[in-house]
């Protein structure tokens, strides 16, 4: 079963901020992304408003939040993380 993670950006961080933390963070994605962990990953369309990635599992998922520099360095407030059957591609 897949998951999605969705974040929610902090409401004291400055998008200079999140493009401070950002080289850092995309290094995180590119390794999951080499690993075939992550299937898409990206922010809302309104800047600050968040963003949401969709992972093979809930494994792959978890451990990103644990190494992501967005997470561990506050960018973001809240983490929410949901199992989801893709009825689409499976």
């Amino acid at each position: 079963m897949k998951a999605v993670l969705f974040y929610e950006t902090a409401e004291h961080v400055t998008m200079e901020r999140i493009m401070e933390v950002y080289p850092r963070h995309a290094a995180v994605v590119e390794e999951f992304s080499r690993q075939g962990k992550i299937l898409g990953i990206g922010p809302y369309g309104n800047p600050g408003e968040g963003s949401m990635g969709i992972f093979t599992d809930k494994e792959s998922a978890e451990e990103f939040t644990k190494k992501d520099p967005f997470v561990l360095e506050g960018i973001v407030s809240t983490v929410t993380l949901r199992e989801w059957n893709d009825s689409l591609l499976e």
